[in-house]
């Protein structure tokens, strides 16, 4: 493949990713500002509308894996690309219906429940995409590269909060708090919608990848591509989940977490904590870019293990430095708690994608990733802000991500070279990513 083309992968990979991104974090920053005074009843009390808030943050979460296995069907038996786009699109339309959804002032009970039933859209369309970018960038990576072409699919993470987070706070830095809340918190979710449309047409000019379409020519399609890895890997898949689970539970505790808790406990203003976030999702993007990098060279379980160990050191001085209300102090917490997240958020593209065969690939490491996240990632906010009314304490919100951290241990502990071998090459030597140098092997990608 030339280098134009390849670099025209890269580049569709990174704008599906942030464009998804940037959709389905506006959500998750406007739970946390927004959606509890505007979608639910003004006779609740402001913890019980911030926990009704962040639990559609979650049922949007249950969904995940819902599209994972949707789209991982798809994207196994008719291609990666055509998952990918169908995604793409389902994410713009909902992302535009939340922007022109009415509040409770207006149609009552109804507003909440059909918010509810957008974020699941929502749900269903990242839970489809994020396999499909994750295998467009792996399964196109030059021999001993998967790893840093991975990358280009994660940063789309970072990026995507960045510009949800710049959107709002450019908004809310524009208008009056009435009008922010009235019609200005809007504006991001329609633009939103439209941005997703101008990834959706790069992603038509991209050829699938070389990986299904070898499989393609010379094996018969699986009829149920979930239910055989499910039959076929179950082990794998458990693995995947608790590998990821302190990345994506921490993940939404420094972000929609502490924003809530800093913004109406700690009384930080709106601006400065999303000028934190945004900081914080940089220094991540630094970090995915240079640990992935590194998997390759050292491999993606010494890499993960890094991150885990420094994830559990820094619980608790994560929030002696929020607690002190000082903006300064609050954002650098932030930064290296992001940039710790980043080191193992960057490797999952190309550990994952790793180990499962090509022909269940797409459903294998979309499910993992996926259910990971509802267990962390979805209710990491809920559980946070839950843990800070009933104990009295961030120290418990620490011990939470400490436990995270110690099952994520077991997970990378129970992870197998040898299973690496069925689908890092698809059928060429295998790629000693767990462990061992990789690229060390003639054929290894």
């Amino acid at each position: 493949m030339s280098p134009r083309e390849l670099r025209r992968v890269r580049i569709a990979t990174l704008l599906g990713q942030s464009t998804e991104w940037y959709d389905f974090f506006l959500y998750t920053t406007a739970a946390a500002l927004v959606f509890p005074k505007v979608f639910f009843s003004p006779s609740f009390s402001p913890l019980v509308a911030t926990l009704s808030s962040f639990a559609t943050i979650a049922v949007g979460f249950v969904a995940r894996p819902v599209g994972g296995a949707l789209f991982g069907h798809l994207g196994d038996r008719h291609g990666r690309r055509r998952a990918l786009v169908v995604a793409l699109a389902l994410m713009a339309a909902a992302t535009f219906a939340i922007g022109v959804l009415p509040g409770f002032a207006t149609i009552g009970l109804a507003a909440p429940l059909l918010l509810s039933l957008l974020r699941i859209a929502q749900g269903l369309a990242l839970g489809g995409q994020w396999g499909g970018a994750v295998l467009l960038a792996t399964e196109y990576a030059p021999p001993g590269r998967r790893g840093a072409y991975g990358a280009w699919a994660q940063i789309g993470l970072p990026l995507g909060l960045i510009l949800s987070s710049g959107a709002f706070f450019l908004v809310a830095g524009t208008t009056s708090a009435e009008a922010f809340l009235d019609w200005g918190w809007r504006i991001p979710f329609l633009v939103g919608g439209a941005v997703v449309l101008v990834a959706l047409l790069v992603q038509l000019r991209i050829e699938d990848t070389p990986a299904f379409r070898d499989n393609a020519a010379t094996a018969r399609p699986r009829r149920s591509p979930v239910l055989q890895v499910i039959k076929d890997h179950p082990a794998r898949i458990l693995v995947t989940i608790g590998t990821f689970l302190v990345v994506g539970g921490s993940f939404y505790v420094y972000t929609t977490g502490t924003l809530a808790y800093a913004t109406q406990t700690l009384k930080l203003t709106r601006n400065t904590m999303l000028i934190a976030i945004m900081i914080g999702a940089a220094f991540m993007a630094v970090s995915i870019i240079v640990f992935s990098r590194l998997s390759d060279r050292i491999g993606r379980r010494p890499v993960f293990l890094i991150g885990v160990v420094a994830t559990v050191v820094w619980a608790f001085p994560y929030f002696m430095l929020v607690d002190t209300g000082n903006p300064v102090v609050v954002g650098a917490g932030i930064a290296v708690a992001m940039f710790v997240n980043g080191i193992m958020y960057g490797p999952t593209a190309a550990l994952f994608s790793e180990l499962f065969p090509v022909a269940v690939r797409y459903s294998g490491a979309s499910l993992g990733y996926q259910l990971s996240n509802v267990v962390g990632g979805g209710f990491a906010p809920l559980v946070m802000t839950s843990l800070l009314a009933s104990m009295g304490t961030s120290a418990s919100v620490s011990v939470y991500i400490v436990v995270m951290g110690l099952i994520t241990l077991g997970a990378l502990a129970a992870l197998r070279t040898s299973w690496t071998s069925p689908g890092a090459t698809d059928g060429a030597a295998a790629d000693p990513g767990l462990g061992e140098r990789a690229a060390t092997a003639p054929g290894t990608a």
